[in-house]
């Protein structure tokens, strides 16, 4: 098992499933919510738009938020939330910036330009790739849903997946707002990591990506809240109510 599965199975194995989004480009801020939450969650998502150009320039917010998180808790999973989606000379240029030196632990990939492109994210085997299959946003099915060869496209998108997954490192993203298609994912990746967007602002049912979403040890989710968490009045009380919830649902799945 690689340090991507490692970091994650440890928390799950904690009752810890819950990821904050730091979609906030201020290092104090996600300082001040890291402190507030470290103790609860499985993993951080610092999403790179709201940061430097350049996602590992030194002391930038993002990589002071970075560091801080890998000095302070190591065990808790960094994902870098990107969506990098070029050529692949482009996409190794990417690879040696986001985790030679950057660092963090996994990133979001788009698939759009096929398995040729994504291989220098595939082939690092000691980090997380996760590849967007069913987005959270309204919009999604306009590609997502288009009929190829008599099944909708993200699902021909989970099973090459499933394909490209031979140094157990992938993972998928479904977003909160598609229950029933993430029921479908599941089936198809079998016990593959599921990161799930969606859960607040955009009103994704916790209880349902439980019903749907748990693999075969009840575990496999990455439930990621952020505008909810890092900019509630009391980020530490929204989390732990977030994680409380989990725990009742947990004990009745």
């Amino acid at each position: 098992m690689n340090q991507f599965l490692n970091k994650l199975k440890a928390k799950w194995d904690e009752g810890k499933f819950v990821c904050v989004g730091l979609d906030q480009g201020d290092f104090e801020s996600n300082q001040s919510v890291i402190d507030a939450t470290f103790d609860l969650v499985c993993s951080y998502k610092p999403n790179a738009a709201f940061y430097s150009v350049s996602y590992a320039y030194k002391e930038s917010e993002l990589d002071k938020t970075v560091s801080y998180i890998k000095d302070n808790h190591p065990d808790i999973l960094i994902i870098l939330d990107a969506k990098l989606g070029d050529v692949s000379h482009t996409n190794e240029a990417y690879v040696k910036e986001i985790f030679d030196t950057l660092g963090v632990d996994a990133v979001t990939v788009n698939p759009y330009l096929g398995k040729e492109a994504l291989q220098p994210f595939l082939d690092r085997a000691d980090k997380g790739i996760l590849i967007l299959v069913k987005t959270s946003n309204p919009g999604a099915g306009e590609f997502q849903d288009l009929q190829i060869s008599g099944k909708p496209l993200y699902q021909v998108v989970a099973e090459h997946v499933v394909s490209w997954n031979t140094n157990n490192n992938l993972a998928v993203v479904v977003g909160a707002t598609y229950p029933e298609e993430l029921a479908i994912v599941r089936k198809i990746i079998g016990d593959m990591p599921i990161l799930v967007p969606g859960i607040g602002e955009q009103g994704g049912n916790l209880e349902d990506i439980f019903k749907n979403g748990l693999n075969s040890q009840k575990q496999g989710l990455i439930i990621n809240s952020s505008r909810g968490i890092i900019f509630a009045p009391n980020p530490r009380e929204v989390t732990q109510a977030l994680h409380s919830k989990i725990q009742e649902i947990l004990a009745h799945v």
